[in-house]
């Protein structure tokens, strides 16, 4: 009898429409950041990348930590229930 353990690193919820988008709506502090930045990862310089979430702290703390890592962010807006978010890979 085999067993497996999981990984301990979280993989980002998959993306919605074109590949630019990642739907962060449902998730909460800090895994938001994470998924951001192991999506951003994937993502060659230069690239942007959209985030929609719900998690309120999120408008805040998304902006914050990913100017911290050297992303360009753009502004937080009202996205239905949520906001949006487009940020622009400057740093690996």
């Amino acid at each position: 009898m085999s067993t497996t353990t999981p990984s301990s690193t979280p993989s980002p919820p998959p993306r919605s429409g074109s590949g630019d988008d990642l739907d962060l709506r449902g998730e909460v502090c800090p895994y938001t950041f994470v998924a951001a930045r192991l999506a951003l990862e994937e993502l060659p310089l230069g690239a942007a990348l959209t985030l929609r979430f719900d998690h309120p702290p999120a408008a805040v703390n998304l902006p914050r930590s990913l100017t911290a890592w050297g992303q360009e962010v753009g502004a937080v807006e009202v996205d239905g229930d949520g906001w949006r978010l487009t940020v622009v890979k400057r740093t690996a």
